[in-house]
């Protein structure tokens, strides 16, 4: 079997979801957005198909995979990541994820297996945590604590046994004092048996971080995440030392593997953050779940998407799925329409791994063919 072409598939459809200048999402009016997906074709004609990408990256990674075994993910994925050196702009980890979790994609079709299962099965369920949407000023959606915790408790509702709070977060007003109360409000709405996380203002300082983390100790908050510049490691090493809530990271600095194996050596975190779009795909990801499983130290992928939820379906270190990001006037579940059965929880807050060869995908192919740009 060759690869016979690598493409990118753009389609627009109606978004609910606004950028802040921050590039923080909130809901807004309904607006013309475009969506791709990376295609990978071989002459035996089995595809495989990957969310994001870009044509600038497929015109890069053509000179590699074109003619090549497309199961040779290891030598295929190795090339590219050298490749990016270079091509930072064009061939981003993004990109590059969605290339290699089409390569995936298409393997499980060609083998008539799960992804999860050609990684490894460890488990065919995960529990799911409900991730919110960053604080804004709007006392109806995310704007005060009282507003926090109604939407805590609808979530609840509908079955999360877990949630996670973005707080405020410029340009909304960030404040360590803001961000604890809301915090509070959500634990004392939901009570001690449901598992809280915050992802806090990415920029705060060390002792404003370390107010957060004292006060989420206080609270029996499960982590604590991305409370400050992650570029310093040394501030970090710091404020694992300084709390007794465990800090998760790192989310966003680069490196994919080698930079979280750096966090390790250094104890720089109490739990790993990986994601299969953060790190450039399954198969980078993967790779930093087994470090994380060598120096027995937990790993939590970040994002959601069906290729995330694989990767935890090949592991049990990772407690939770990432679901969402969900807000009170933003309908989550029906702002997929390229999917014609979209993944959701089951009424205990449960996902479970597709059964369908590859990715699992149910891609509405009447809706993309219309809508293609």
């Amino acid at each position: 079997m060759e690869i016979t072409g690598v493409e990118t598939i753009a389609f627009t459809y109606e978004s609910a979801v606004e950028s802040d200048e921050k590039g923080h999402a909130h809901p807004g009016e309904p607006h013309e957005a475009t969506r791709t997906l990376t295609k990978v074709t071989t002459d035996e004609g089995v595809e495989g198909y990957g969310m994001g990408g870009t044509a600038a990256a497929c015109r890069v990674a053509e000179n590699y995979l074109l003619g090549a075994d497309p199961f040779d993910r290891e030598a295929l994925w190795q090339q590219l990541y050298r490749t990016q050196r270079l091509n930072e702009g064009t061939l981003t980890d993004g990109a590059l994820a969605a290339i290699d979790v089409a390569l995936w994609d298409l393997a499980g079709k060609a083998l008539g297996k799960p992804v999860y299962k050609l990684l490894g099965a460890a488990r065919d369920s995960v529990p799911a945590y409900a991730s919110t949407m960053v604080g804004d000023d709007d006392p109806a959606g995310l704007g005060t604590p009282e507003a926090y915790a109604d939407f805590a408790r609808d979530l609840v509702d509908d079955g999360f046994q877990a949630i996670k709070l973005h707080g405020w977060m410029p340009p909304y007003s960030a404040d360590p004092e803001r961000d604890l109360a809301a915090c509070a409000a959500v634990r004392d709405a939901v009570g001690p048996d449901v598992d809280l996380m915050l992802d806090a203002h990415h920029y705060y300082s060390r002792t404003e971080a370390k107010t957060l983390g004292d006060g989420l100790a206080e609270l029996d908050y499960r982590w604590f995440e991305e409370p400050m510049d992650e570029h310093s490691m040394s501030a970090y090493a710091w404020l694992t030392d300084e709390v007794d809530v465990p800090v998760i990271g790192p989310e966003t600095a680069g490196g994919k593997a080698q930079t979280r194996a750096e966090w390790i050596k250094r104890d720089v975190a109490d739990i790993i953050r990986a994601g299969v779009h953060d790190l450039g795909g399954i198969t980078p990801a993967m790779k930093t779940v087994h470090l994380c499983e060598a120096f027995k130290i937990e790993c939590e992928l970040h994002g959601a998407g069906l290729a995330n939820l694989h990767v935890l379906g090949a592991t049990e270190l990772g407690d939770y799925f990432e679901y969402g990001l969900l807000h009170p006037k933003y309908d989550y579940e029906g702002s997929r329409p390229w999917l014609s059965d979209p993944p959701l929880p089951d009424e205990n807050g449960v996902l479970h791994l597709p059964d369908d060869p590859g990715i699992g995908w149910d891609l509405d192919w009447s809706y993309i063919d219309a809508n293609r740009v």
